[in-house]
This record gives structure tokens, sequence and C-alpha cells, in this order.
């Protein structure tokens, strides 16, 4: 059992968000849900934070006297958004805690230093070597018999900065792709399906994780989730094992997305992780007694976690811009469907492949939970 943490942070105090994209936006509901205040740093007025927040401060992440100016008046700092630059983080965690650490910040923000974390604490992933030249590149891409992918080391998300190599001869594409970029060239590894745990870790070290999610991309972009995962008991327990494992191992203080691959053989391997609130736990604002962007307010302020246990079987759907090409979406339609949540992020500029909103149905099982979601996806002209 665990010892109740001193001094935690209580209802009342303000909270201080790196980030101010939909995740912050959805942690700041929360927090106000609980009685706090928010303060969000981001670089863009009017933003889906911003709009939630008590304050929004409009600054670059490297502006050193904006960013310890914004800390002197929080009392804890979180983000929503990892590719932030660690050196502000660890300047300011010398006033206020940062939580998670600008440690895990700096170990998850670029692919190799994860990768290499992960193989340290015998952390099964995909085959990977680091990409510093074209010699590298044809080196690795020999070993791997040029089935693999390329990505940038450092600040990619939604299938940015990554390219799939299939033969010889894509070779000079993904290398130009590169753009002389510092590379990490993964192995590629048939899978059975796409998995992900949302796991919560408490000053006090107590440890919680979410139902294990399935998940389809379509253009590298999350498209669906679905929870439970139609996974076997001994799968499902193996991706939490993991989940738990690193979430000790790199001494996380909030919430971690374990991004993994179920390979048909069985194993479980770990791709990617995300030391925030992820797309693919949306459906535990909902579907769960604790969401995650509760659960990282719990972590962060040192309360303890909440239960994670899910009150129904669900899929959550992202909406991208892409529903508004033909004007605005039909909303009315979409909210006659049976259970059925919408949440829509605030976004002024619905670009195509831009994350607007999503919605999340619920079904006595997964069957018909994936059957409204077609539903709803066949009136918004998703996947059309």
């Amino acid at each position: 059992m665990t010892s109740p943490v001193e001094n935690p942070i209580l209802p009342g105090a303000t909270l201080g968000v790196f980030g101010g994209g939909q995740l912050g936006r959805m942690f700041t509901i929360a927090a106000r849900r609980m009685g706090y205040r928010v303060h969000v740093l981001t670089p863009e007025t009017d933003s889906p934070t911003g709009q939630t927040a008590d304050v929004e401060v409009v600054a670059e992440y490297n502006d050193l006297p904006s960013v310890e100016q914004f800390a002197r008046n929080v009392s804890v700092v979180t983000f929503e958004f990892e590719n932030v630059a660690s050196a502000p983080l660890e300047r300011i965690e010398k006033h206020v805690p940062v939580r998670p650490s600008s440690f895990v910040l700096h170990t998850t923000q670029h692919r190799l230093r994860e990768k290499n974390f992960l193989l340290s604490h015998g952390i099964p992933t995909t085959p990977f070597h680091a990409i510093g030249s074209r010699g590298d590149l044809d080196r690795a891409l020999g070993e791997f018999e040029h089935r693999a992918v390329l990505k940038t080391a450092s600040f990619g998300y939604d299938g940015k900065g990554q390219t799939r190599i299939q033969s010889p001869q894509d070779a000079d594409r993904a290398w130009g792709n590169l753009n002389g970029a510092e590379g990490i060239l993964e192995k590629w590894v048939p899978f059975e399906r796409e998995i992900s745990v949302i796991v919560a870790r408490g000053l006090d070290g107590q440890i919680l994780t979410f139902p294990v999610v399935e998940n389809e991309h379509r253009h590298h972009i999350l498209d669906t989730s679905i929870v439970p995962a139609r996974v076997t008991p001994q799968n499902a327990a193996e991706a939490v094992r993991l989940a738990e494992r690193i979430a000790e191992k790199i001494g996380l203080v909030g919430v971690l997305a374990v991004e993994m691959f179920l390979c048909a053989d069985g194993r479980v391997l770990v791709n990617e992780l995300a030391p925030r609130p992820h797309n693919s736990g949306h459906f535990s604002f909902d579907a769960c007694v604790t969401s995650q962007f509760e659960q990282q307010l719990r972590s962060v302020c040192g309360l303890p976690l909440g239960s994670t246990e899910l009150l129904s079987p669900c899929v959550m759907v992202n909406i991208l811009g892409d529903v508004w090409k033909d004007g605005p979406p039909d909303w009315k339609s979409l909210l006659q469907i049976e259970d059925l949540k919408l949440h829509l992020y605030g976004k002024s500029d619905p670009r195509a492949g831009r994350k607007m909103g999503h919605f999340t149905v619920f079904g006595n099982t997964v069957e018909e939970a994936l059957a409204k979601a077609q539903k709803g996806k066949q009136i918004l002209g998703i996947g059309t």
C-alpha cells in the first residue's frame, strides 16, 4: 500500500500547462471541474487550451524570461505537447515542480534516446539503427532486406518525418526526405494489430493502467480506437506489464502512452512513447470512472490516482478537417445516434488532416459500438 504524499497540490491552486492543443483543453476541463485554476503557455493566441484556461500566455517555449515568469504564477507545470526543448523546463524545475520531469521529456522526445532507454531495461522493441549518413542507411537497409521505415530522430508525430521503404529503389527518396536530419531506421515488423496502453504513476509510486486499446490508422493518423482491444487476455496482460515497467523505470509522474505492435506470433513490441495524454486515450473522457486527463491532474498534484474502470465497451473516432470539404458537417444527424458523445476542440481552421474533434460511441459489446461508429463515419463522410 502506498503512503500519502506530503503537501499535495490541492483544489484552488493554479496549474501550468505547456502547449495549447486539444490535450491541454481536455486537461483544463478536468482541472476546472475539480476547482483548480489553469494557466497555459503556448505560441498561438486563442488556442484550444487557452479558450478554457484562466490565463493564456502567448510566448515561444524557448523564451526563457516568459517561461520563468509563467512558472512563478503556478504551483506545478505539466505539458500536453512533448516537442518542447527540455532546457527551459530544467531551468524552471529549480523553482516549481515539472511533472513529468525534464528527464522523461528529454528521453521520449528523441526516438534514438527512447529506443536505447527501452533496450537498456529489457523492453522488447523493433530492431533499429541510427542513421547519420547515406552509408549508414545503405548498410542498415541491407541488414533489414529493404523492409523498413526511416524516421527523423526527433520532432515527429502523426506520421510526419517518416518514409516507408519496401525496395532498394525507395532508398533515394527516403534519404532525400530526411533532409540532413538525424535519423533512425526501424525494421518493418509484420503486425496483427496496433495497440496502446495509457499508464499513470503518482508521486507515491502508485501505478494504474487504462484498458488496452486497439488502434486503426488512416494515412498515419489515428482513425479509430476500439476498447477493449480484441486481443487475448495473455496479450493484454503483457501489454499492461510492459507499460507498468516503463513507467517505473523512467520515473514517471504523470501519464504516459505506450504504443505497441501485436505480432502474429503473439509478441508485443513497444513502438513509441508519449509522456502525456494521448489521442488513443480520449475514450476515457466519457467511458471510464476517471479520464486520462483527470489522472494526469491527480498524478502531477500528488493526489491518489482514480479508478480506471471501463464503464462500457466503446469506440472513439477522430474527426479531421477533411469532413468540412463540402461545408459544415451534419452534426444534427450525427447526434441522433444513440449513446454518442461529441467533442470539438475550438479550432477555427479545418485543414485537411488536422484533428478538429472526436466522437465516442458506446454499446453492450464492441461490435455494437463499432456499428454505431460506422454509421457516424458515414454521416460525416469519414473515409470516403
